[in-house]
Order: structure tokens, then C-alpha cells, then sequence
């Protein structure tokens, strides 16, 4: 009997959880309620768009600074997956900066995102309103 492959982003996530930067942050709050209103094909559109446009050109406008800690789901799973900025491509990931990136590594981004905010949003609770304390300003877990 043969062992299924293992999912190629599984290194890259226990690398994620073992920074304690990256592995603080949380779905909770507004941007959970976002995601379960919205739903997953919506927010999914938008993280292809949002990557497109901040992070895939060769030279984004202010790279390193140009993904917010707050205010969509997909900007907090740029910050948990390490997918925020082309300095962190490059260290997470191994996509070099200076050039843009190509379709298959604009896909690998907008997997390691969703798989994050699937992850994310099968162990919050059912209610947004219900989740452990946190910075709502950053979508972090501070406690």
C-alpha cells in the first residue's frame, strides 16, 4: 500500500509556525465575518487581483510596504504566510525579486493564502464575535 504524496506546502507551514511573527496572526473579528459573508470564491478573486497588482510586478510601489496589517482577509494571510512583499518571496518562498512573477508563482501565492485562510477558518469559532481576545487593529493573537 503506497503512502499519498505529502502536499508540497507542508514544509513551508511548519517553517510559518515555528516564526513567532508570522504564526501570531489570526482570522478573527471583521475579517472572519468578511470571509463567511463574502465567501471563499470571492475573497479567493481578490487575492489573485491584490497579487496581481501589489506584489507580481518586478519592482511593486513601495515593496515592503505595501500590504496592510489589516482590513481584508487576504492582507493578514500575506503577513501569516509570508506572501507580503517581494523581500519575503524571496526568503520564504525562493521567488527573487526584480523580476515579475510568472503565472505559476502567482498561483503557488494564492495557494499558500487560501490554504491559510481555509485553515484559519475551520478552527475559529462559528461566530466572529466569539473568538479569544486580539488586536483587531492588526489581526494578531497578543494574548
Amino acid at each position: 500500500m503506497s503512502q499519498p504524496s505529502p502536499d508540497p506546502l507542508d514544509a513551508l507551514f511548519q517553517a510559518l509556525g515555528r516564526s513567532t511573527f508570522r504564526s501570531r496572526f489570526r482570522l478573527r473579528g471583521a475579517d472572519l465575518a468578511y470571509l463567511r459573508g463574502k465567501g471563499m470564491d470571492t475573497v479567493l478573486r481578490h487575492a489573485d487581483e491584490m497579487i496581481a497588482a501589489r506584489l507580481a510586478p518586478a519592482e511593486p510601489l513601495n515593496d515592503g510596504k505595501q500590504t496592510p496589517m489589516r482590513g481584508h482577509p487576504v492582507f493578514v494571510a500575506q503577513h501569516a504566510t509570508a506572501t507580503c512583499c517581494r523581500g519575503c518571496l524571496a526568503k520564504w518562498h525562493r521567488i527573487p525579486k526584480g523580476r515579475e512573477l510568472s503565472d505559476s508563482e502567482r498561483a503557488h501565492v494564492v495557494a499558500v493564502i487560501e490554504r491559510w485562510i481555509r485553515e484559519q477558518d475551520a478552527a475559529a469559532p462559528a461566530s466572529p464575535d466569539a473568538a479569544p481576545h486580539a488586536d483587531a487593529q492588526l489581526g494578531m493573537d497578543l494574548g
